[in-house]
């Protein structure tokens, strides 16, 4: 499935009962990113910094609760259409491309992603999905 000159294109979307302008952003404002980027009740985001600009960074820290491990999740963005479309390049060089598909009162949100090397795929799409899936009750709880 995966070559070493190509690397595999993982999908995760989800639809959002709210306007897209609503789901833009939630999806780009620190104050929100903090309270639904985690794929686990087990870990949080106590930071976010996000400066959304093409050229512009991004940078949220992910943290296990009990502090027993951390990282920054942090890139630079390539495109951002306002409430269309943010692609970035993450640190290790892997892209992400995300769109806002507005359908009226509700929002479908794709996010096609490069997989890593070190964990499987289905690991991957599952945590890619499970932070997708706290967004959309996050944003449909407020």
């Amino acid at each position: 499935m995966e070559t070493s000159n190509q690397k595999t294109r993982v999908t995760v979307q989800a639809v959002i009962q709210a306007p897209r302008e609503k789901v833009w952003r939630y999806w780009s404002e620190p104050e929100h990113i903090t309270k639904w980027n985690q794929a686990s009740e087990t870990w949080h985001s106590p930071r976010a910094e996000n400066d959304l600009r093409v050229g512009g960074k991004f940078l949220t820290r992910m943290e296990a609760k009990d502090g027993s491990m951390g990282f920054d999740f942090s890139g630079i963005y390539d495109v951002v259409k306002q409430d269309e479309q943010i692609s970035y390049t993450v640190g290790d060089g892997r892209k992400v491309d995300i769109t806002f598909v507005d359908n009226g009162n509700e929002t479908k949100v794709v996010e096609i992603f490069d997989a890593e090397s070190t964990q499987p795929i289905e690991m991957q799409q599952a945590g890619w999905q499970a932070i997708l899936d706290n967004f959309k009750r996050y944003t449909e709880k407020i």
